[in-house]
């Protein structure tokens, strides 16, 4: 007799994540908010980080008119908590964010 075991497909979820960030904030205030939207993110695996550089907005948000734009690919075995993007939305240093679901 054998064991026979259960095959248990993971679907793993495919997001992408591009936000905007203040361009009058620092390198170092850049990699703060960085390390704190990883630790967000712990639960999920980042496979891309672009970094697509700091560009002229098209119209003033938050009284700002450059921003640094990011990039990142994500995968998870869950769906994204809906707190996450809570906290990208109230924080000061995040002028824009969209999060899209791509698998």
């Amino acid at each position: 007799m054998g064991l026979e075991y259960a095959r248990i497909k993971i679907i793993m979820r495919m997001y992408e994540l591009v936000f905007v960030l203040k361009g009058s904030s620092t390198e170092i205030q850049r990699k703060k908010l960085i390390a704190t939207i990883k630790d967000w993110l712990k639960s999920v695996k980042i496979t891309k980080q672009d970094e697509l550089g700091q560009k002229e907005l098209s119209y003033p948000i938050k009284k700002e008119t450059k921003g640094v734009y990011f990039d990142w690919n994500i995968e998870a075995e869950e769906s994204i908590p809906t707190e996450f993007e809570r906290k990208l939305f109230t924080n000061e240093e995040v002028l824009r964010h969209l999060l899209i679901r791509t698998k």
